[in-house]
Formats: C-alpha cells, structure tokens, sequence
C-alpha cells in the first residue's frame, strides 16, 4: 500500500504518463489486431522480458470479450518463432506448447551470444503485439522492430549466482492502493506469500539456482510479529541468514506506532551497517530507514563505519545494498521525488566514499518498485541498480551471474501459474500505468558488466 504522502505525486505522475502515452502511441490499426479462427482471441501485452546471453523469455496474455462484451483472460497455445536478425527467410517455430494458458511464458534455450535474432509470438495462429506503453512501444524496443540482441558474456569462468530480490510486502492483501475509496488497487489473498514462495522455488531449481540471495527491503507490509516470523520461516526455508540469504531493513518492516522492534529483534537492529563475506566477495547490507516516513537516511555510525571498512580493503569486490536508492538521478525520476530516497546528505558522502573505493561495483536498492540503472551524482564506477518488487507486476527478481571477468544482470519474472495470474493483474495499477514505471527499459533489465574478479573463488570452493 502506498504511504498516503505519496499519494498526490503518484497521481501527478500518472496523470503526466497518460498524456504521455495519448500523445505518442499510436492506437493499433485493424491489421494488427489478432484474431485467431473460431474464436476472436486477441494476443496483447507482448514483452520481451529476459535476454541473456543463450536464452530468451517472452510473456503475453490472450483475451475474448465475454457475452456482456467484457474482455476475460482467453486460454490458448504458445508459439515462439525464431531466426537470424539478418535473414529475409521465413522465421522458424522455435517453441509450440499446446497446453492452453492465458498467461503466455516462452522461454528459449540454446541461443548463441552476442547475436541478433527476430522472433514473432503467437496464440491460436494470432500474433502476439505489446500494449500501449511507452515502454514496450517506444522506437528501437525489442518488442517494436521484432528483434532482440543476445548479451555477450564476460571472460573467464562463472564464479556464482546472486539472487537480488527486494519488497515481498508479507501480509499485504491490497496492491497498488492510491486513494481509499476511489483508487483501491488489487485486493488478493495471500499474494505476497505465493509470489515469494514461487521466486524462492525457482531459485532453488537447476536453471536458475542462485547460491546466494539479498533481499533489499520491505519484507512485510506493517513490520507486525506475524508477518516478520512468517517471512523469516518462508526464507529459512530456503537457507540460512548470513550464510546463504541477507537482508536489510525497509520502510515497510518499522514497527506500528507504540509496538517494539519486532523485526529489529527477529533479523538485525534499526539503523546497523551488517557486513558478510561470501567467496571473497564483501557483501554490505545498509539500513536506511527512518522511524517515520517513507524517505531514507543514514543513522548511527553507518557512514564512519563503512567509511572504514572500504578504506581498510578499497580494492576488494563490494557489493552494496539498502533499501532507498541513493542517486539524484532516481529522486528526480521517480513519482514519489526526492523525499522518497536517500537524503542528499547521506547520498554524498556514500558517492564520496564510493569514490575512493573501486572494489565497490554495486548498489542495489529496492522501494521504487521498479527495474532502473540511475546514473550516478559523480564519476564513480559502480551500478546503481533498482529491482521491481518481487510482490506485483512484473513480479521477479534479478540473477546476478559473477564471471572472472564482469557479470550479467538479469530481470525474471516468476512464473507459476499464480504468479503469472496475479502480474497480469497489477500491470493495470496505477491507471494502467504501471508498465511504464515498473518494468524498464531492455536494458536496465539486461545488461553485461566488465569486471576484474578474478581473485574471487568460486561457490563451493574451499
């Protein structure tokens, strides 16, 4: 649920983005709309989610309109065609599912790196087409030439497998709320608790197991004991904290007014640096919660202390994470604006200090709800990179895979039944807006990092 002070600049943002997406998107012509024999079957919403370097991942939904001339999901097949970006010929069926879904996911293997591939996606012989947002739509996207580029991976071995995950929201039952009343968003049942037990379940399996897991904040909605135990049990489920997963602090897990630390006493206290290493890697978790209020600052001795932990080791391997981003370039992106992230203050002296530290590769932050690569305030060689939430659309978590030589950042979106159930049901929050914030850009979900890390050793190595 969204804080109500940020209610006024959600609206303001939302309100911009549909003149936005009025002016500049064009209404689909008659000869793009699907329909597929016997049945008017409309395949939309086409994204072109993950590209890694020999995979690709593609979701749409398939809809008809009902007797009352409504539009309910339609269930249908799924097929992928895929061929070279530079031949003329015919593209080939890559993949065909006959079991009938409406909740479109293609995943294709066996691609090769560093190379241009057209595809088409289709339902009952209907081509798939994206929706009417910007970011699916605008010139130059995947999903508007038809074509996509497979990454190029760094040199040298792959060492391991971080999971980036971040606002589970445990124990909400209402996503996406901007004015009781008028603007409710989704009510579901237990959807923060089957979204999270369907990214744990995928990243405990073989193609995409993660041998680490940071989660960025917000694991549940109000920070009350139910919801802080019931999400430490679901997570120790799947490994051991400071050893297999770490997690800091967000806005959502302070305690309601007049109640102890609840999750301060369950995980790590308020406003504590917590420091791990895992392979060699340093792993710094940062709390950057206020007792009130949505924004973020640094409390305590977090500043000195991390001060002095990188100036003790500069050139080691860090990454970094907290739950508010930090840049400028975020607070004046997002709808919520400055006072929804880091103060500048705090924000300074981590750039400060970042500078003087080139082991530091990455910030990893939460809150926004939404995959974004900002740039950073000054000239510092470290990603700032934000994760949409793992409780609404589009529902995932990033793959961080670490080589000797760089990594590759990559966007899932879950993909159970329910998962994908409930995504296509929030990609229409925010007045269906919601795509345009949340999702991002190709290439802030997908992108290659050269890097030194060779000194690192490999999971599972003594």
């Amino acid at each position: 649920m969204l804080d109500p002070r940020l209610r006024t600049g959600w609206l303001a943002g939302a309100a911009t983005g549909a003149a936005a997406v009025a002016v500049r998107v064009p209404r689909p012509s008659a000869a793009n709309a699907v329909r597929a024999t016997g049945n008017s079957v409309v395949a939309s919403d086409l994204e072109v989610v993950t590209v890694t370097d020999t995979s690709v991942i593609l979701t749409w939904t398939t809809r008809a309109r009902d007797r009352r001339g409504s539009w309910r999901p339609e269930p249908a097949d799924t097929e992928v065609r895929i061929g070279p970006g530079d031949s003329r010929e015919p593209v080939p069926v890559r993949l065909f599912d006959a079991e009938r879904t409406p909740y479109h996911y293609a995943e294709i293997h066996g691609l090769e790196p560093g190379r241009a591939y057209r595809f088409e996606a289709y339902s009952d012989g209907g081509r798939a087409h994206p929706a009417r947002t910007l970011v699916t739509r605008r010139a130059g996207t995947p999903e508007s030439t038809g074509i996509f580029t497979t990454l190029t991976p760094p040199p040298g071995r792959l060492l391991r497998t971080l999971a980036l995950l971040n606002d589970l929201h445990y124990g909400e039952d209402r996503s996406g709320q901007l004015v009781p009343g008028l603007l409710e968003g989704e009510r579901g049942e237990q959807y923060p608790e089957f979204m999270l037990g369907a990214a744990l379940d995928e990243l405990a399996a073989p193609n995409r197991r993660a041998d680490q897991l940071i989660v960025a904040g917000d694991l549940t909605d109000t920070g009350t004991l139910d919801q802080t135990l019931a999400v430490r049990a679901r997570l120790d489920d799947w490994g051991a904290l400071g050893r297999e997963y770490f997690v800091c602090r967000g806005n959502h897990d302070m305690p309601p007014k007049g109640e102890p630390d609840h999750w301060g006493s369950i995980f790590h206290p308020h406003q504590r640096l917590i420091e791990y290493s895992v392979g060699g890697l340093r792993l710094i978790a940062l709390d950057t919660t206020r007792l009130a209020g949505s924004g973020g600052t640094l409390g305590g001795t977090q500043v000195e202390r991390l001060r002095e932990l990188l100036r003790g080791d500069p050139d080691r391997p860090t990454l970094v994470f907290g739950h508010h981003p930090v840049t400028r370039h975020a607070a004046v992106s997002n709808p919520g604006g400055p006072g929804f992230v880091l103060d500048r203050a705090n924000a300074a002296a981590l750039h400060g200090i970042y500078r003087s530290a080139p082991g530091v590769f990455l910030h990893h932050s939460g809150h926004t709800h939404r995959n974004r690569v900002t740039r950073p305030d000054i000239g510092v060689g470290v990603e700032f990179l934000e994760v949409a939430a793992a409780k609404e659309y589009p529902g995932g978590y990033t793959l961080l895979r670490v080589y000797e030589g760089g990594y590759l950042a990559n966007f899932y979106k879950t993909r159970s039944e329910p998962a994908r159930r409930w995504s296509t049901r929030t990609r229409r929050q925010y007045l269906g807006l919601h795509p345009d914030h949340a999702l991002g850009s190709c290439a802030d979900r997908n992108h290659a990092v050269r890097r030194d890390f060779s000194g690192l050793r490999a999971a599972g190595a003594s």
